[in-house]
């Protein structure tokens, strides 16, 4: 080897031995700077949604920790298409968020066809919380059709094919999805209506326009109030706050589990070091009895770090994707 080829070998050596210029050297360098403006954070679905509620509570308390303004930007659509299709395409330096559900990473990738973005396209930062879904209806629908339990369900639905109406916060949605589920499982037949939301699909049930749904958390205050019935809960275990309503298992269709969860996520790329800040600074919730109690509202806080969440977003995808190909559910 002659003095020249020798000497570019031993630079081209150092340079791995210590990272080319926008690898870990230079994302340390990056994340040792960040944040020094404000931060977008996106919510994919309307203002006052369920994600919209956890996202602002993290905004605020992001915004107290990392000193800079989190901004919380709603773009709505297409069942949460267009607002993490947006946060997937942003650059991925650290200013751009999305605080979104599971069904808009695990699901619509699979199910629609115009889909922009796979799951790969996301960096998960924290898994905020989870929980499952709760089988309400109508309580003047289910007194006049005696349905108090899904055995009860089922055999309506079985004598009343199609007629049975279920709503969810859009095509594709996780709800929608968990019904879909059901239906095949006990062999029957319902009409699925899709909202703008889950709040809308909440009140359509509320005010009787629907029949049924798999409701989120908010639906609590609405059954302690009387205007929900609670028929069974989607996880494998009881809720602590509805002791006395059945699991969907419990109540003879089995295998079924449907669980949902709602987490912060930042476009493939980000800089580790910005990552795990992230996640550090999100973890602060946990200290915040304010901010703590206002997300416990809407499920378990769980707080899952970045590698863990990444795994479970990855389970998830592989289990949801054998539900749609079983169900043939296609969207444009």
């Amino acid at each position: 080897m002659n003095r020249r080829a020798l000497t570019a070998a031993m630079a081209m050596g150092c340079l791995l031995a210590v990272g080319f210029p926008g690898t870990a050297a230079a994302q340390g360098s990056q994340a040792g700077n960040w944040p020094n403006k404000p931060i977008r954070m996106i919510v994919p679905f309307p203002a006052g949604s369920f994600t919209d509620t956890v996202a602002r509570v993290l905004s605020e308390r992001l915004t107290r920790s990392l000193g800079q303004p989190v901004v919380v930007e709603n773009k709505a659509g297409a069942n949460g298409l267009i607002g993490v299709g947006e946060a997937a395409r942003a650059a991925p330096d650290g200013y751009t968020l999305v605080v979104t559900n599971s069904s808009s990473v695990t699901i619509n990738p699979h199910i629609y066809k115009k889909a922009s973005y796979k799951a790969r396209d996301l960096a998960p930062v924290t898994l905020v919380l989870e929980a499952p879904f709760i089988l309400v209806t109508n309580p003047e629908w289910s007194q006049k059709h005696a349905v108090a339990t899904v055995p009860d369900l089922v055999r309506y639905a079985s004598q009343h094919p199609g007629k049975i109406s279920y709503g969810s916060a859009g095509p594709g949605n996780i709800a929608h999805l968990s019904f879909a589920m059901l239906n095949n499982r006990a062999r029957i037949n319902t009409t699925h209506v899709p909202y703008k939301s889950a709040a809308q699909a909440e009140m359509a049930v509320i005010s009787g326009e629907l029949d049924t749904a798999f409701d989120t958390w908010t639906a609590l205050p609405q059954i302690k109030a009387g205007k929900l019935k609670p028929i069974a809960v989607s996880s494998t275990r009881r809720m602590t706050q509805l002791p006395d309503v059945p699991t969907v298992e419990e109540a003879g269709l089995k295998p079924f589990n449907s669980t949902f969860w709602i987490g912060l996520l930042a476009p493939a790329g980000t800089p580790q070091p910005i990552v795990q800040k992230l996640h550090a600074a999100t973890r602060g919730v946990l200290e915040d009895e304010k901010a703590k109690a206002a997300l416990s509202q809407q499920g378990d806080v769980v707080m899952v770090d970045p590698e863990n969440f990444a795994r479970r977003v990855e389970k998830e995808e592989v289990s949801w994707d054998a539900v749609i190909q079983k169900e043939n559910i296609t969207l444009d």
